[in-house]
């Protein structure tokens, strides 16, 4: 359904992409309906529930959003983002969807092919990126209309389903499933490239650019892709303004096909979901210990753990380590619950969670306010150690833990899950990234250390061409990570001069 190269492109000959995007998830898939000519405008008669939004839309009605000021039209918003675009694209989208309203959108798209930037999409997985990574039954976060895109609701494709949103949500495996849809009802499919491996984006050097388009000049036309030659003023070549991305792809054998790519821009929309944090203590890398949820869902089906187990540890107190507890729960798996932080901790996600949406979360927040290991409670199979941190791992199958007073704790354990979060995997950059973060001396961190990114085209800040959405520039929701994609594409339509006039 989706192409791979069936051919390796010549990195000597080949005329370079426009734009390569690294990531096929939200982010990656909402840009590329974007860059293919989906333009949106405002719908003749709409009103938008803003009052001041709506003074300023009516301003020039027949300007596309995409052309627009996108710094004016989102001073003064607020919401749930610090990113002003990506809040106002949410607004546009889904009008006062905080508010508990069904406003429809104000928006409509008109598909213009001559405004289509071609690009690729590389990811390694089918589109959706690291939702095909997530248990299938797990239950979104967000509410079900909140994880569609751009003119395709996910309520209408889950009635055609034939499915219903639980809460007002949706399982994982559904959203997986939407965003392969999506790429195929929009025709996307063509720009996406699966099993594709990035292992490096490096800038070109000006005396490798020059050799470059030397050799193209000399009529070598042996293109993986056929594009319009530009003027030579306008030529990223010559000016030696181009980035190189080298990797594989994963054939269905097994083996590898590298390919070396030339792009003018190149947009990092990978997200966080690629290397889970690690605690750092000794142990930690014993066969018992893990860090994804999946090692859990396997060793139960696999009858490794079971209800006359040993009580298997999860550490953290996230959404993830709540699935895990919630999983283990409903297999009658005993668990010991570890997490450094007060139970009621405003910072605790739980405690900023509404109680009747999500009663599977505020389910577990009472098993660890009213069952820890001092204060038997009455949830069978499972102890909460708030405030504990974990020392070590022994070979034995024993934790060792220290509590706020100082105090050590030994515990059996079967096995141990480490579920305290996950880090960008950047390795194909220059310095893992970190030149590109907000602090150049810390990992790129999606809450704490993102990208530093210009707020109003994603640019990066410390590298002119290379773009960064999604988790990777802070927007951690898939609702807003969509306003990244608007900021990317009006970007570069405007350096494409595909702007009207």
């Amino acid at each position: 359904m989706y192409p791979v190269l069936n051919k390796v492109p010549n990195k000597s000959y080949s005329k370079p992409l426009p734009i390569v995007v690294i990531g096929n998830g939200p982010s990656g898939i909402c840009l590329s309906y974007l860059l293919s000519g989906y333009i949106p405008y405002i719908k003749r008669g709409s009103v938008h529930p803003h009052p001041i939004l709506q003074r300023k839309l009516e301003e020039t009605p027949e300007v596309s959003i995409i052309d627009q000021d996108l710094e004016y039209l989102s001073e003064g918003l607020e919401g749930r983002s610090q990113s002003p675009v990506a809040l106002l694209f949410d607004t546009l989208l889904r009008p006062d969807t905080d508010f508990g309203g069904t406003a429809e959108s104000v928006l409509t798209w008109w598909h213009k092919t001559n405004r289509a930037i071609p690009h690729l999409v590389l990811g390694r997985n089918p589109p959706g990126g690291a939702w095909h990574f997530i248990e299938g039954s797990t239950i979104t976060l967000s509410q079900g209309e909140w994880m569609g895109l751009p003119d395709l609701q996910l309520k209408d494709w889950m009635r055609k389903k034939r499915r219903g949103l639980r809460n007002n949500r949706a399982t994982a495996e559904d959203i997986a499933q939407y965003y392969q849809h999506y790429v195929a009802k929009k025709g996307l499919q063509k720009n996406f490239i699966c099993g594709s491996v990035v292992t490096s984006v490096r800038k070109v050097s000006p005396d490798v650019s020059s050799s470059y388009a030397q050799q193209d000049s000399e009529g070598n036309s042996d293109s993986f892709w056929d594009f319009p030659e530009k003027e030579k003023e306008d030529d990223p070549i010559a000016s030696g303004n181009l980035f190189q991305v080298d990797g594989f792809i994963k054939n269905i054998n097994g083996g590898q096909q590298p390919f070396s790519i030339y792009a003018e821009n190149v947009v990092l929309a990978t997200g966080t979901y690629d290397s889970p944090t690690n605690l750092g203590v000794n142990g930690e890398n014993l066969p018992f210990v893990h860090h994804k949820l999946s090692a859990l869902e396997e060793a139960v089906k696999n009858k490794k753990v079971s209800m006359t187990s040993d009580p298997v540890l999860i550490v953290g107190a996230g959404l993830t380590a709540a699935d895990a507890i919630l999983f283990a729960h409903h297999c009658n798996i005993p668990v010991i619950h570890a997490f450094r932080r007060r139970v009621n901790d405003p910072g605790l996600i739980f405690n900023q969670l509404p109680k009747m949406m999500y009663p599977e979360y505020h389910k577990v927040h009472q098993m660890m306010k009213e069952q820890s290991v001092a204060c038997p409670g009455p949830y069978e199979c499972y102890i909460s150690l708030p405030e504990h941190h974990v020392l070590s791992f022994r070979e034995d199958k024993k934790c060792v833990f220290q509590d706020k007073s100082g105090h050590q704790k030994i515990f059996n354990i079967s096995m141990a899950f480490v579920l305290i979060g996950s880090n960008p995997n950047l390795s194909f950059l220059p310095n893992n990234g970190i030149d590109l973060a907000i602090d150049s001396e810390q990992p790129v961190n999606s809450k704490r250390n993102p990208i530093d990114v210009d707020p109003f085209t994603y640019q990066c800040v410390q590298e002119k061409g290379l773009y960064a959405v999604g988790p990777l520039a802070g927007d951690n929701f898939v609702r807003f990570v969509q306003g990244g994609a608007l900021a990317v594409a009006s970007s570069l339509l405007k350096k494409a001069n595909k702007n009207p006039p």
